[in-house]
């Protein structure tokens, strides 16, 4: 049998600590020592679900009958979505000393994320409000709360090694992404950046990445122009040296490498709710580089991953397992060139 080691899940700050509930999660040392793992630095929210016939416009008040609590945030999201699955997976954020940081923990904890290195903070839990539509589209509006206190330096040196794939969004301060893309680069990890929400980030960061993630509206705000998603994809990757995905939505995706283009379609699926989606798209992208594939076989189970995830209610709830992709896979065709 392995043996394990008992890991902290919160951190205790100024003399608080989660509820017990919450304050421990087993990991096999076996897994622990220097084998590959993927690592996320980013938010954590709680979110608020209104389900609406239809989205309001502006100055419009559209009625509910009620509302759910769910677990969210994308760098949440995205750890949740690289460990369902199937890969070792760590995260580092921050929550606030309010109710919604035992709900936001125990969700990725029960997904099989390590979480460690969260710092409990004054203030609030971020918490986001999500309008879905008959339709499955949505309207949301992010308090940041705690992750505008997340660092860089919550990564400890030794979850960096070349065997780490990082993962990084943009719902925390930017500075922090930038100082933690520089001291992965120099540990030899893979990073990769979901460039969501669009936010400037320095050409530095950005010659630093192994892959580069954007939607089709994040693509055009990074270029400061609006063309097809694949000469985006081309141009970002000879920019930046890097692997560049342009995710489609329902029209599945199209990616670059060293001068190569690439598109996929997307699983035919009846969406009910579409928050989280892209989410599980990067977490399930990361997922695979992690587990040896190659870019083209990780976009095309990343495809099934964030198709199935609009098939459920709930950005975290609605997350598959890797079981339930490769049920799934052989029914989207491969990326071609």
């Amino acid at each position: 049998m392995e043996s394990a080691s008992k890991c902290r899940v919160g951190c205790r700050v100024e003399g608080r600590a989660l509820p017990a509930t919450v304050a421990y999660h087993w990991w096999p040392t076996s897994r622990i020592a220097g084998l590959r793992m993927i690592v996320v630095l980013g938010s954590i929210n709680a979110d608020l679900f209104f389900s609406v016939a239809t989205l309001p416009v502006a100055g419009e008040t559209v009625l509910t009958p009620g509302y759910a609590l769910r677990p969210g945030g994308k760098g949440a999201n995205q750890a949740a979505a690289a460990a369902r699955a199937g890969a070792e997976t760590r995260m580092a954020g921050c929550v606030g000393a309010d109710p919604f940081a035992e709900l936001v923990l125990s969700a990725l904890s029960e997904a099989g994320v390590d979480t460690q290195c969260f710092r409990i903070v004054d203030g609030v839990t971020g918490t986001a409000m999500v309008c879905v539509d008959a339709a499955g589209e949505n309207q949301i509006v992010v308090a940041s709360g705690a992750n505008m206190a997340v660092t860089a330096d919550q990564v400890p040196d030794a979850w960096l090694t070349p065997a780490t794939t990082l993962v990084l969004q943009m719902e925390i301060p930017i500075i922090e992404n930038e100082r933690l893309i520089e001291r992965a680069r120099t540990a030899g990890c893979r990073i990769i950046l979901n460039l969501a929400p669009a936010a400037e980030i320095s050409e530095t960061a950005l010659a630093a990445l192994d892959v580069l993630i954007v939607n089709q509206g994040e693509a055009a705000s990074l270029a400061g122009t609006t063309r097809e998603p694949s000469s985006h994809a081309l141009s970002f990757s000879k920019d930046w040296a890097c692997a560049a995905v342009v995710t489609l939505g329902a029209n599945g995706a199209v990616f670059a490498k060293d001068g190569a283009l690439w598109q996929i379609g997307a699983l035919a699926v009846d969406a009910v709710d579409t928050v989280g989606a892209g989410d599980c798209f990067v977490g399930v992208l990361a997922a695979k580089l992690d587990g040896g594939f190659d870019l083209a076989d990780a976009v095309r189970h990343a495809s099934v991953a964030a198709a199935l995830a609009c098939t459920r209610v709930g950005a975290q709830n609605g997350l598959p397992t890797d079981r339930d992709i490769k049920d799934r896979i052989g029914e989207l065709e491969p990326a071609r060139r």
